[in-house]
Parts: C-alpha cells; structure tokens; sequence
C-alpha cells in the first residue's frame, strides 16, 4: 500500500476533541524512519500548523495534493498545552514570529520547531485529558501508561536516526528487536544511594557543568542494554551466547589495576606467565575476588591450589590502592559509562568509602579552533607534535588548551611560542644565573639586604605559590600556565630591567618557584635546569 492510498480516509484518533480527522499528506515527513504516518498536532507542531493552514487556504494547494476541502473545513487546531509568553497556540504564535509563509520553509520550520517542542516540554502545562493542570515533562509519562492500558496505543521502538556500520559508513543497517539483558539503573533504592554519594562532600567534579551532568543523568538513566551477540567483550556470566556491552563493561577495572600488576607481573597480559604472586590464572575464581576485592572469608574448599598469604597480599593491595582518587574521561561518557561505573561500584562494595572519589571530564580537542579531521587535513598526532614542538611545548600548549567541558583547542601558534619561551629561559639562565647560588643558604641571609623591588618580587612569588597549588587542586591547568609560566616569565624580565644588580637570592627563589610549579607540565625542562 503507498501512503497516497490513505489520503482522504476517515480516522478516529485517541482522546481528541473531533470525533474522526481524515488522513492528510505531508511532504516534509521523513518516509526512512517509521512508517511515514503520525499523528497530526497543528496546535504544537509548526509544520503541521503550516500545512493545515496552506490546505485550509489555498485551493491551488488542495488540488495539487488531491484533497477535498471537506477533509480540513472546520477542523481547528486544539489547545491542549499552556507555555508562557506563547499562548495555547505554540505552533501559531512561533510561525507568526519567525515570518513562516508555507511548509516548505524547511529551516525556518526547524527553528520553530525547536522553540515549540524545547518550551512546550520544560515550561509547558497540559490544558486538557488526564494530564489536565499537570506540568507536560510530568503528564507525558501519565498520559502514555493510561493509553496504553486503555488499548489506544502500543509501545515500539525505532532508532534516534539512521544507523551505519562503522566499517563501512555508506551502507545503512536494518535495525531488529532482539532478545536483551538490561542493568536496572533508575531503580529507586539504588538511585538513592548513588545521588547521596554524588551530592555529598564525598565527591568530586572540579567543575559545576559536570556536577549539574551527573544531577540531570542519575533521574534520567534508567535501564540499559548490557549485553550484544557480536565484537569482542567479555561473555555474559548467566548467558554466554552474550557478551557485555562496551559501555557496560569494565565500569570498575580500577579495582583490577590494583593487583594486575602482582598477578601480571610487567610485559605479561595475556596469563602465559605466572606474575609475581605466584598464582597461576586457572586457578583465579569467584571466591577468590570475593575475598581479595569484598574481604569475605578464606575458604579452602572454594579457592583449591591458593593459599591466603598469597591472596592477603593482594587484599592488601586493592585495600591500599582504593578507593579510586580520580578517573579522568570524555564527556560524552557522564551519561552512561561513568554514571554506571557509580552504579556498579556501589553495588558491588555497597560502601560508601570504596566510590569513586572524583571524575575530570573534558571536551573534545580542536586544532586551531576547527574540528579534527583527516579528510580536511587538520589532524595532529602526537608523534607529529613532538617531531614539530618537543615534548614540553607540547605540554604547554595542551596544558593552555582549556579545562571546561567545552572543547579545548591546540593552537599551533601557542606550541611554537611556548618553544621559544622555553628556549630564551633556558639562553638566560645558562648566562646571568650567578654559579655562586648554590652554595647560598638562604636562612641567613639578612632581610634588611632586600630593597623594594627584591621584596615585590619575593611577595610575588608567594601569591603565585598560593594561586598554582590551589589551581592545581582544581585541575586548572589552563590557569597554572598563566600564573606560573606567562607571568613569571613577565616578572623576571620586569625585576630585572628595574634593578642596577638583581639580588642572587631573590633569583634563586624565583628559579626554584618557577621550575618547581612548571615541573608536572614541562617535567624535562624543568629538572634539566634544575
């Protein structure tokens, strides 16, 4: 059947006002997704406002498409949801705003669309139904039970867009519904105790953004497909026809780097070698992790060919190593992998003090303000950057990229300046840095020796101090360039064109604050003056 066979036809749609709509056409539905029939809502949606009116109005119009003025005469669009400053009538007042003269003003539309649909759900108040005096955001879930215990609708599933395989872009999947194992994130109790944990002193994310991420995606994560039939993964431990899926797996592997090192021993991934612990892989079982990772019992029977010295040990390790400080990650993994590494932390130790203690999520890294591409050309490996800046000018420019969930930024310019900083500090320390300073001992050095200006710039240094460590808590290292590198480097050049005779010591401790605060940035540069 094509769609044009059901143009004209009477239907009766749940909850409506009228008692039958006929169907009507609209050229601008996407016929790639779902069966190209939905249902018609000329009172929020602009493109069903336009081409109701356009049909209402416009005789040319009906007789193009073949539709008989009898199908839209006297069907008005129904108020049904209030938003503020838009009236009952969103779509109406968006389209009246924006100018919107047909349904074929595709951007204009989308505009619209976008301002009806974002406002109608987070602002707008249901007017009519069982949803009636209820915010939209909390009726659409009422609304959807009560039609589908009525027998007026049914749930499906369709993807958000059109899926391509990774190895090959061009060719379009065909998605199926098939047999799923799902995690019950969202379940009330468990929720509960992950939220307490996030919002707690307990926790951290060195950036509000990320904090309100985790806010927003602890209500809205619910359950989640776990498990896949193809790629590689670790089988599912009750259905091994599975394996788990990415983003479900390895969501607590910190825990296993606190040993793997002591049942791996260096070089060795693959259990081919017995690490230093001496305990072959065939002989690592449930009950064994249980005891080294959740401190239950030892149990011979359980755990045949493996002493507990050698297993205390490894509990000693995970006990030492845990709870994880910091995970650093992308932010297009707040809404699932990380928030489900919460999850299954707390439901597997089920204690507070085995969370993970922070996250650091960044953007994606741009090079000279443009998006990463081999095809355009913009593209830098790291191997290209140290060929090209060195290690630390590298450092440098990352470290100066930015630290927010925005997308950070290499510049080029910025790497080939921080090169020739580096190497102009480095000119000037080989010749005025007096040799005698390292035999100095500055406890004796007498204070009334210091003028003014030795004095600015030993206060100076302290503020920096201050400044640099508390960035560095925060994981500013954007802000830790600035203070530490750019402005220092300022400094110097300021105290030594004001001073006849710069003071070794106020030098010293400049050179011991600058290398010692640049040190985790430009780690070679900075020992190597040193």
């Amino acid at each position: 059947m094509k769609g044009a066979d059901l143009v004209g036809k009477r239907v009766k749609a749940p909850l409506a006002k009228y008692d039958h709509v006929y169907v009507l056409p609209l050229p601008s539905i996407s016929m790639g997704k779902g069966t190209g029939v939905v249902t018609s809502v000329p009172s929020d949606a602009p493109d069903d406002y336009m081409m109701l009116w356009g049909l209402q109005t416009k005789p040319g119009l009906r007789a193009e498409l073949g539709v008989d003025e009898a199908w839209v005469k006297g069907f008005d669009p129904v108020p049904i949801i209030e938003i503020p400053e838009m009236g009952n009538l969103s779509a109406k007042f968006a389209c009246e705003e924006l100018k919107v003269a047909s349904y074929k003003e595709k951007d204009k539309l989308a505009q619209a669309k976008d301002r009806c649909y974002l406002r109608g759900f987070t602002d707008g108040v249901c007017l009519v139904g069982i949803g009636k005096g209820t915010k939209v955001e909390a009726a659409k879930p009422v609304v959807k039970q009560h039609m589908v215990e009525a027998g007026d609708a049914f749930l499906y599933y369709e993807p958000e867009g059109e899926v391509t395989a990774r190895s090959a872009p061009d060719v379009q999947c065909v998605v199926a519904l098939c047999d799923q194992w799902l995690l019950g994130y969202g379940e009330e109790g468990w929720k509960n105790k992950v939220k307490e944990h996030v919002q707690s002193d307990d926790f951290q994310t060195y950036n509000p953004k990320t904090q309100h991420e985790f806010d927003l995606i602890l209500d809205w994560l619910k359950e989640w497909g776990c498990s896949r039939t193809t790629g590689l993964g670790t089988r599912l431990p009750w259905d091994p026809k599975f394996v788990i899926e990415s983003l479900s797996d390895s969501t607590i592997y910190g825990a296993f780097y606190t040993i793997a090192h002591l049942l791996q021993g260096e070089g060795n991934l693959d259990g081919s070698r017995t690490g230093p612990a001496g305990i072959p892989a065939d002989k690592l079982n449930i009950a064994a992790f249980d005891y080294v990772f959740l401190g239950k019992p030892f149990n011979k029977k359980k755990m045949p060919g493996l002493s507990e010295a050698k297993l205390k040990a490894l509990r000693k390790e995970f006990e030492f190593w845990y709870p994880m400080d910091l995970r650093v990650s992308g932010k297009d993994l707040i809404r699932n992998h990380l928030t489900m590494s919460l999850y299954n932390h707390q439901a597997i130790w089920q204690d507070p003090k085995k969370m993970v203690r922070s996250y650091f999520c960044n953007g994606m890294l741009m090079i000279d303000h443009k998006k990463m591409s081999k095809s355009t050309g913009n593209f830098l490996q790291l191997s290209d950057a140290l060929d090209s800046y060195g290690a630390d000018a590298s450092r440098v420019c990352l470290a100066d990229c930015g630290d927010s969930l925005d997308d950070a930024n290499f510049e080029r310019t910025v790497a080939n300046a921080a090169v020739l900083k580096l190497y102009t500090f480095e000119q000037w320390v080989q010749q005025h840095v007096p040799k005698s300073g390292k035999d100095l001992d500055f406890a004796k050095i007498d204070p009334s020796t210091y003028t003014t200006w030795d004095k600015i710039v030993l206060n100076e240094l302290n503020a920096v101090i201050v400044e640099c460590a508390n960035d560095y808590d925060q994981m500013r290292y954007k802000a830790v360039v600035k203070a530490a590198f750019s402005e220092l480097l300022g400094l110097k050049e300021t105290y030594v064109l004001a001073v006849e005779r710069p003071h070794p010591a106020v030098i010293y401790r400049y050179m011991e604050v600058i290398l010692t605060l640049m040190n985790p940035i430009t780690p070679h540069f900075a020992q190597f003056i040193w």
